[in-house]
Parts: structure tokens; C-alpha cells; sequence
């Protein structure tokens, strides 16, 4: 069923696990994920950017994609349905207004004070309707056409003091992951996630798990991580696998065929992190 992610992200907080989002791009992605977290029982999070939320339609289309699925396939996990980087107060009003259980809203570019105001503006607005909210701190890099283009790294005094003044339910700190697939090796702050960890009453998130091996997502949720991030892993998995069907069958139009070709690589990638909790 839809719940908001607090409890399940708690439990995992207690237990030193960690909860996982997936974002979702259409209604096959969103199908085989939540087909193979049920089969997993495990809970988790359907992760949305605003730029998905576009391509499939709008936010009401993505919301009721979710709640029919959950009802229709009969998923007994918890899910939650999660916008991924909010960028503005009104995103946020839009996700909650068509039933969304979390938010994130990203002011990580802003100067501190700015961020905190913008930040505490949805608190304000979720706080009454039983939606979580994460939010950003520090600044986190990418890859882009560029190549790979370096963060900086949050504080532990800094992150405290935005955990306390916004008073969010789970946070995202720069600890030297980036966003999209690295290959590479990334000098992650495994230190700053334990202090972190153990300052902080709420959850921490990773953004940016894609690129990274098993062994270091496991490293990061001994360190203190709680949820995990995981978007161009899938993507690129999911576009091996069609590619290749493609190559073998140039005569195939049928788009049920095609982009189910991908199913099994989408369920793989799920069910690989999933089992770093075991």
C-alpha cells in the first residue's frame, strides 16, 4: 500500500538497513519494480523527477499510475511515491495536491539561509497532511558532457544546524557521491556519513548509488546511510537489454515487445542492491 516514508525509513534507520528508491519512467518500470519488491517484501520508494512527471503526463497521471498498479497487481509491500528534486514550493503543492507521500525539495544551490526559508515552506505545507519531506544540503556533482564535475562536501555543524532549523524527516548531504553512473573511484566520506549518522535523529540519503558496487553501498549503510538513490543503473541496464533485442529482431515494432525486452535487467538491477541488506 501508499504510505509517506517515515516509518519504513525509521525501521531501516534502527536496523541499519537501507530503503531503496527507484525512479520510475513509465508504467513498465513502474510494474517491474514494484513486482519485484513485492516478491522481495521489502518496502520502498518510487522515486519521480519533475522531468518524468512531464514526460508521463502530469502529476495527477503519475499518482494515479501508482495507486491503480499497487490495486490492480495486488502489491502487499509498503511503496511510497516520492518526488525527486522538487525545484520550487509549488512543484511540491502539486505532488501533495495529487497525492504524493513525500517530497524533496532541493534548494542545495541557494545560500544556506535561502534554502532553510524554501525548505521550511514545505515542511509548513506538509506537515498537516502526512507527507514527508526530504531536502539537500551541500553541493553535490554530476556527470555531464564535461565529464565528471566535483561537489563540495557538507559539514557536519552545517547539516545539524539545517536538519534542526527546517525541521525535515530525512536529509540529503554531500559526502562525495555524484550524480548519473561514475566508473571511477569515488573518494567517499565514510567518516562524515558515521558522524553524521550519529549526530543527526533522522535519516540520511545517498544520491547518487548508480556507478557504485555492491560493496561500497554496503560500506555506506554501516557508515549511517539509510536510503539509497538509484536511477541511471536502471537506465543504462534497461537500455543494454532493448538494444540488444533490437539488433536481434530489426522486424519487431511492437513497443509491448520492445520495451519489454528490458524487464528482466530492470528486475536484476532491483533485486542486486536490494540483497546488500542480507
Amino acid at each position: 500500500m501508499l504510505v509517506n516514508s517515515k516509518k519504513m525509513l525509521k525501521e531501516a534507520k534502527k536496523n541499519k538497513k537501507a530503503v531503496f528508491q527507484f525512479n520510475i519512467n513509465n508504467l513498465e518500470w513502474t510494474r517491474y519494480i514494484l513486482e519485484e519488491c513485492d516478491k522481495l517484501k521489502v518496502p520502498v520508494i518510487l522515486g519521480v523527477s519533475e522531468g518524468a512527471i512531464k514526460y508521463m503526463g502530469g502529476y495527477n497521471v503519475v499518482a494515479a499510475l501508482c495507486y491503480s498498479l499497487i490495486s490492480d497487481l495486488n502489491i502487499k509491500t509498503d511503496v511510497c511515491l516520492h518526488l525527486d528534486h522538487g525545484s520550487s514550493l509549488e512543484s511540491c503543492k502539486m505532488a501533495i495536491a495529487a497525492g504524493f507521500n513525500s517530497v524533496m525539495i532541493d534548494g542545495s544551490s541557494l545560500p544556506f539561509d535561502e534554502n532553510v526559508e524554501l525548505v521550511k515552506e514545505v515542511v509548513s505545507l506538509a506537515k498537516n497532511q502526512d507527507v514527508a519531506v526530504e531536502a539537500e544540503i551541500g553541493s553535490m556533482g554530476s556527470i555531464g558532457s564535461n565529464g565528471l564535475k566535483i561537489g563540495t562536501n557538507t559539514t557536519l555543524e552545517a547539516c545539524v544546524n539545517f536538519v534542526t532549523e527546517t525541521g525535515i524527516d530525512s536529509v540529503a548531504a554531500s559526502v562525495g557521491t555524484v550524480h548519473g553512473i561514475y566508473k571511477g573511484e569515488l573518494n567517499i566520506d565514510y567518516k562524515l556519513i558515521k558522524s553524521l549518522a550519529d549526530e543527526l535523529l533522522v535519516p540520511l540519503v545517498l544520491h547518487g548509488g548508480s556507478g557504485l558496487s555492491n560493496e561500497t553501498l554496503k560500506k555506506c549503510v554501516e557508515s549511517g546511510i539509510t536510503k539509497i538513490n538509484i536511477n541511471s543503473d536502471i537506465q543504462e541496464s534497461w537500455s543494454l537489454e532493448v538494444k540488444k533485442y533490437l539488433q536481434e529482431n530489426p522486424d519487431v515494432i511492437d513497443p509491448r515487445k520492445i520495451i519489454g525486452s528490458g524487464k528482466e535487467a530492470i528486475k536484476n538491477v532491483v533485486a542486486s542492491k536490494i540483497n546488500i541488506n542480507n
